[in-house]
């Protein structure tokens, strides 16, 4: 068994004691959030022949045509698209996008610059990539104010009669903001539809599923999207994605997806329908596991003397926790010692590198045993000022506590405390 230094085993001691109270609250959520998920399988009457596999078309996969109706009733929406054909998170918010978006309108994101992996989905006019851009959709966002908020006097001006769409991150991506929280979301959406009630209001899910005990889709949200494997795989979830909302919206993102015509009715579902099921059904309870590592690692780091974001007592609307660095050294080996206590390749050392979709270079510790499953536990960051490292996940609280204690004894042992 790993023996850590005495300074950070009496970090730890005096870490559990602080966060108790919190986890008696998570504990809430996740038992809420659980019976909620249940009553929906439940109401949709899900059966072990929902699990069984499809090739070719797949027309009328029960399984599949189900799976929709579940995500449906979970996230409070008309109706929902859920698919492994979803690449990542990126594509399938992507999906949604051009599904919905024709060109002459306009995207205007009012919570800043969306998460780094947009960027070339949006695009510049003429860049001929097939963006957002290159189709004549034009682009705009709004900077948030310095207290985190949103600044509706800038929203008001920037909001055009070609405005079609609202774009709403709920996490903090690659920032020091904090992320959203639903009651925050809704309050959005209700001024919104105050300055054009037409306006679709859009918002990226992601890392938030589960977190609390609505989502965004409850509270009046026209269309969201997800990666499964984040929060709503559970783990289980090989790949995939999911859209949902208002039915019509989803159906034209289904058109996109396959073909016009065609949407949501075909779409073998080659053996992963079971894992995705089940993932939904688990996801409450590794999120919450999730939420108190990130609790955990938020009073750790302060205890260390680091900067977190949220702090461990703030309210939590999503996994990551943000840990601010003096300098690029102490980020590299907080996200090299999360590796080192990996179940899955914790002999690899992850190294900066020119990641596609992002404009810095990005330092990931992934070992997990879904490529990229960022419920597992994981951390990454771009090395760029301020230093500040993004650890998500852990099927496990033990594994978080694990992966903390890591990180602590890396920059121990290098001198880096």
């Amino acid at each position: 068994m790993k023996a850590f230094a005495t300074q950070i085993e009496q970090w730890k001691v005096q870490a559990e004691q602080t966060v108790r109270p919190s986890f008696e609250q998570i504990d809430e959520i996740v038992e809420y959030n659980q019976w909620r998920v249940i009553e929906a399988f439940r109401t949709c009457k899900v059966s072990d022949f929902h699990f069984n596999p499809s090739t070719g078309y797949a027309y009328n996969d029960r399984g599949r045509e189900v799976l929709d109706e579940l995500y449906a009733q979970v996230f409070g929406a008309e109706a929902a698209l859920v698919r492994p054909h979803f690449a990542s998170g990126t594509h399938t918010i992507a999906t949604a996008l051009f599904g919905v978006l024709r060109p002459g309108d306009e995207l205007l994101y009012i919570t800043g610059t969306p998460y780094d992996t947009l960027h070339k989905v949006i695009g510049k006019k003429g860049d001929g990539t097939g963006s957002l851009a290159d189709f004549g959709i034009g682009y705009s966002e709004v900077a948030l104010q310095e207290d985190g908020g949103i600044d509706w006097d800038k929203v008001e001006r920037q909001l055009k009669p070609n405005t079609r769409m609202i774009g709403i991150q709920r996490s903090r991506g690659y920032s020091w903001r904090a992320s959203f929280t639903v009651q925050e979301i809704e309050a959005m959406t209700k001024r919104v539809k105050q300055l054009n009630p037409d306006v679709i209001v859009f918002v990226d899910n992601c890392y938030g599923e589960f977190t609390e005990k609505i989502e965004p889709t409850h509270v009046g949200v026209d269309l969201m999207a997800g990666s499964l494997i984040k929060n709503p795989g559970g783990g289980l979830a090989e790949t995939g994605g999911y859209i949902c909302g208002r039915q019509d919206l989803v159906e034209l993102a289904a058109y996109r997806l396959t073909a016009p015509g065609i949407g949501a009715e075909v779409g073998a579902m080659l053996g992963t329908t079971r894992g995705i099921y089940q993932g939904l059904y688990m996801a409450p309870t590794i999120v919450g596991q999730a939420v108190k590592g990130s609790i955990f690692a938020a009073a750790m780091f302060e205890v260390a003397g680091f900067k977190s974001s949220p702090a461990w007592d703030a309210p939590r609307t999503d996994l990551i926790q943000a840990i601010a660095f003096d300098r690029s050294e102490q980020l590299i080996a907080f996200v090299q010692g999360i590796q080192l206590a990996a179940a899955v390749d914790s002999h690899v050392v992850p190294e900066p590198w020119d990641m596609p979709g992002y404009e810095h270079p990005v330092i990931m510790a992934a070992g997990t045993f879904i490529q990229g499953g960022s419920l597992e536990l994981s951390a990454d960051a771009p090395i760029r000022e301020p230093y500040i490292g993004y650890m998500q996940g852990g099927l496990t609280y033990s594994h978080v506590k694990y992966g903390v204690l890591h990180a602590l004894q890396t920059l121990f042992d290098r001198n880096l405390l």
